[in-house]
């Protein structure tokens, strides 16, 4: 754990929580106990009791567990068992829809948070239902089926009717608590990934899920045991919800440093700087020159920016610009069967989440990408990840491209760290939001001949270098 950010994985610590309470290392066996191999005897008993009086089916018996699938060890007092050694797993009640009353109460695949068990939402039955549910009572087990939602466990609050994407479990003369924590556990998810099947919703059946092996400790284990998990989760809640607000507050912290950078209430303003208006005609001249070199086609002019264009006031020796007037990158994409069979630095929109690019071949490049060079500044024109902004490195032997969802910007007369702070800046994050277009959040990007008219503060070129070190410096603060 990194106290210093508060950073830490709380997942990771989570599963070794549930790792050593299933290996018995969590808390201390009692020899006072007794043992789960007397416990199933009763387990035996009580399911046969149900059996007669027609409760639950009675289940052929399945081989006895070999050395072999055993996992790993553990205490003497333990034993191995199939799960439907010990729950009633497969007597499911379906419910169809024109049984089901109104006001009843409704739990949802939605409704469950991934990996803590907790409830979300809570709902009951307003309108008709379209499809059979299942019945559960209040503690029975709820268990996700499907693979992305396979940690989603629940001890159900009351009584209802779910999703039969959810299976409803209960234990015989076995803790509920302490079969919920198993079902969060590595060791069932790492069994029922070898048990799924399907291509697009790949799920586990409910006989291969009751085929599947768990520890069974001592019944008053069982209890101190699912304690001693609740008491260390509900630690780690406080700790991980004390990082997600100060999380917030770190994004809120950087937004207002770059809010006052780009208007020019980060630091002072230097009377000797030479001013905006005569770096913008240098980079009037080299655009001229550029085309003059037939480097760079002649677009057409951007109108003036009017007066209610500009956002904010700035300071006297700044200027106001549209992005397009000072970028002079030419979009150039390479087809993929032109890529050289050498290494590339792939800049693909994805990547950017694990803060590096990703070193790829030639002969791996199935869409076309567009040619960057050090210093350029990515910016992503997609939803969820439109805010991402990207400052290309420099990688000695080897040629870097991009993916066309990023529009490249490139100014060698403005510093590239601080045109990636104004791309980041809340003032042009809200701009690009608000102009994006397509169908469906996760298909609605920003249309670059827009974007190219967003207007920018350009300060002169030595308070671009004091903003830059001081945001750079701020931002290590905040880490």
């Amino acid at each position: 754990m990194k106290t210093n950010s508060l950073d830490f994985d709380a997942q990771a610590l989570r599963e070794k929580i549930l790792d050593l309470a299933m290996r018995g290392k969590l808390i201390k066996q009692d020899p006072n106990d007794e043992s789960a191999s007397v416990l199933l005897e009763k387990i035996k008993a009580e399911k046969a009791k149900l059996v007669k009086e027609g409760k639950i089916k009675k289940n052929k018996p399945l081989p006895e567990i070999t050395d072999d699938e055993k996992p790993f060890d553990i205490p003497d007092s333990w034993e191995w068992v199939h799960v439907k050694d010990v729950t009633t797993i497969g007597n499911f009640h379906s419910v169809s829809p024109q049984n089901i009353n109104q006001g009843e109460n409704l739990i949802e695949l939605a409704d469950i948070e991934s990996n803590t068990g907790r409830l979300l939402n809570f709902e009951k039955v307003t309108s008709e239902v379209g499809s059979n549910k299942y019945q559960y009572n209040q503690g029975d087990v709820l268990f996700a089926k499907l693979r992305p939602y396979l940690r989603k466990v629940l001890i159900a609050p009351n009584d209802g009717i779910c999703t039969t994407e959810l299976l409803p479990i209960n234990g015989i003369q076995t803790s509920n608590i302490y079969i919920y924590y198993t079902f969060l556990s590595s060791l069932i998810f790492e069994q029922i990934r070898q048990e799924m099947h399907g291509v697009n919703l790949p799920r586990i059946s409910p006989k291969k899920l009751a085929e599947l092996i768990i520890p069974l400790p001592p019944l008053s284990e069982q209890s101190r045991i699912a304690a001693k998990i609740a008491q260390l989760f509900a630690l780690l809640r406080k700790v991980e919800t004390s990082t997600q607000q100060y999380t917030k507050l770190q994004t809120l912290l950087k937004s207002k440093v770059l809010d006052l950078a780009m208007r020019g209430k980060l630091v002072k303003q230097d009377p000797n700087d030479e001013p905006a208006s005569v770096l913008l005609e240098k980079i009037k001249a080299e655009k001229e020159q550029l085309i003059k070199e037939k480097k760079m086609k002649k677009s057409k002019p951007l109108p003036p920016i009017a007066d209610d264009e500009k956002p904010f006031e700035i300071p006297d020796s700044w200027e106001w610009v549209r992005l397009g007037e000072v970028n002079t990158y030419i979009g150039k994409n390479i087809h993929p069967e032109k890529t050289p069979e050498q290494l590339f630095e792939l800049y693909s929109v994805p990547i950017y989440e694990t803060n590096s690019p990703e070193i790829t071949s030639g002969k791996e490049i199935k869409s076309n990408k567009q040619t960057v060079i050090p210093d350029d500044i990515l910016l992503c024109k997609i939803n969820p990840r439109i805010n991402r902004v990207w400052r290309v490195g420099n990688y000695t032997n080897y040629k870097n491209i991009a993916s066309t969802e990023w529009i490249v910007v490139r100014q060698s007369q403005l510093l590239p760290d601080y045109l990636r702070y104004v791309l980041m800046s809340p003032y042009f994050r809200k701009l690009l939001q608000s102009n994006v277009s397509g169908v469906g959040g996760s298909l609605t990007r920003a249309k670059p001949v827009l974007v190219k008219k967003y207007v920018i503060p350009i300060p002169p070129l030595s308070e671009q270098s004091r903003i830059s070190l001081k945001i750079a410096h701020l931002f290590t603060l905040l880490k």
